[in-house]
């Protein structure tokens, strides 16, 4: 009897190598004029490993991307990978100081940015790393662009191992200064695997992507479409013309963005009678969608929209869209392989319909935040079976079928009078108000109730509200202790570019206001 010989499940770099050679002549990125074929991806993407060996990066080492889209934000990507180091992409709207802490905190050994992030950097470079920019170069960097020109188009001979680390993303900071979220080879391969069966993602995928690649939504969408074998066309930015364009000229079969750039896209004029029969799965994720607007893109996009609860350290839910209906403000069940459940104030499993944190556990977890112990420790529950699950740091429940609804941020719920006030309700019902366009509830001081909740509304017709009339409305709609105290006018909300408002920015602003 023949015996076969068991081997390692090849991770992502094998897996990419193997697609070029044998998917060679098919598209894989557009970007810009630029249209590259698969072996044309592979063979860029290892000339960047190359050239990062060549200046004398090793196994495990760290290189922070300060990057816009690109095709050299790519490349630069996948040959860190390839490489075996660690990429760490930087969110490119946080401030420089930001920028150096990050920076700082991954410990890279080298630095790379495109042409238009350069200025953040020149001047203030870090003693023992090397810096290189696409385009023109600063007094002593290096040109990116040359550096690479002259490799091998091969991959290096790299021993790769499955715990090595292949990225680290930095949290949005929402909550708390941002942390280093660290992931293995196995671990991306694996998220990307249960990521592409619970999306739909297959070999004749054609994704659009128009978030910054630093953000995990993009990374969502870039690997499940690699690992695949897709063909993916990115965007240096957001913009709602350009997106119902390239839908139609490039034939776009997935997408995966955020609620605020979904609304924008519906207001696009003549939405209705838009061709969107090419689109299979339309993904939202990064920030709550209320239910209004989620109806809205089923009637917009003939294949509905597959709802996706994550954290970027490895907690991930999803709502197919053929269950939809019904469960309008349900964020799914757990991704394949992976389980969830709810925790009280004491760390006991509460039951369906029951309000509590949503822990997870699974192959998708990240390993730790990097070079931070007791955070990791921290976001840690252990059950009786010594089984480790992580904290999302979310109150939720699941209903009698296993389905989740997320109530709020945990540390954006309000204590008032002994009785817990989730803003996400609140916000809920505010939204669907036809003179808001936008809301967020926070807590603020009272004498009397600890806390109560105070509304932060931008209007669709500014000069036109009611504050004192819409608050009342909205009053009588809620339960007596979430009760409004206030409804005060914005003209906008901060939010992260994933979509998430910064609560705590708010908060912090209106850290004076003080209610009876």
């Amino acid at each position: 009897m023949v015996k076969l010989i068991e081997s390692p499940r090849p991770l992502l770099p094998e897996i990419l190598s193997l697609h070029g050679n044998w998917k060679a002549g098919k598209e894989a990125l557009i970007c810009g004029n630029a249209r590259l074929s698969w072996a044309e991806l592979i063979a860029r993407s290892n000339k960047a490993a190359n050239g990062l060996v060549s200046l004398g990066l090793e196994r495990g080492d760290r290189v922070v991307v300060l990057m816009s889209n690109s095709v050299a934000m790519v490349e630069v990507l996948l040959g860190a990978m390839i490489a075996g180091c660690a990429s760490a992409p930087l969110n490119l709207s946080v401030s420089d100081e930001s920028v150096d802490s990050m920076i700082e905190d991954a410990g890279p050994r080298a630095v790379v940015t495109t042409r238009d992030q350069l200025a953040r950097l020149s001047g203030r470079e870090k003693p023992g790393i090397r810096y290189l920019s696409t385009g023109a170069v600063a007094a002593g960097w290096t040109s990116y662009d040359e550096l690479t020109a002259g490799q091998p188009a091969e991959a290096p001979d790299v021993t790769i191992e499955s715990e090595d680390l292949l990225n680290i993303i930095y949290s949005s900071g929402t909550t708390a200064l941002p942390k280093g979220i660290a992931h293995t080879q196995r671990g991306r391969r694996d998220w990307a695997y249960d990521l592409a069966l619970a999306l739909r993602y297959h070999s004749g995928a054609r994704t659009l992507v128009t978030i910054g690649l630093y953000s995990n939504i993009s990374w969502v969408a870039m690997l499940t479409t690699l690992l695949a074998g897709g063909t993916l066309v990115i965007h240096e930015n957001f913009d709602v013309d350009r997106f119902w364009q390239t839908l139609l000229e490039e034939r776009i079969s997935h997408i995966a963005m955020v609620p605020a750039q979904y609304q924008r896209i519906l207001e696009f004029p003549g939405v209705e009678s838009a061709d969107t029969s090419g689109l299979q799965s339309v993904m939202s994720c990064g920030s709550p969608m209320h239910e209004e607007l989620r109806k809205r893109l089923f009637e917009v996009f003939g294949c509905g929209m597959i709802e996706l609860y994550g954290l970027t350290e490895g907690i991930i839910t999803t709502l197919d869209p053929e269950e939809a209906e019904g469960r309008w403000r349900s964020v799914g069940k757990p991704l394949i392989g992976t389980d969830i459940a709810i925790l009280d104030h004491e760390d006991r499993m509460l039951g369906p319909g029951e309000n509590g944190e949503v822990v997870s556990r699974g192959r998708i977890a990240m390993p730790c935040y990097f070079n931070q112990p007791q955070a990791t420790e921290e976001v840690i529950w252990r059950d009786e079976k010594g089984r480790q699950w992580l904290r999302s740091g979310d109150i939720g429940c699941l209903d009698e079928e296993g389905y989740l609804y997320i109530v709020d941020r945990k540390k954006d719920m309000i204590l008032s009078g002994g009785q817990n006030i989730y803003p996400r309700d609140i916000e809920a019902r505010l939204i669907t108000h036809p003179q808001v366009m936008d809301v967020a509830v926070i807590a603020a001081h009272s004498r009397r109730w600890g806390e109560t909740p105070i509304a932060l509304v931008v209007p669709e017709s500014p000069g036109d509200m009611d504050t004192e009339a819409v608050m009342e409305w909205c009053n009588r709609r809620l339960g007596k202790r979430q009760f409004l105290a206030d409804l005060i006018l914005v003209d906008a909300l901060p939010r992260n570019p994933n979509g998430k408002i910064l609560k705590r920015e708010l908060r912090r602003r209106f850290a004076d206001r003080v209610y009876s």
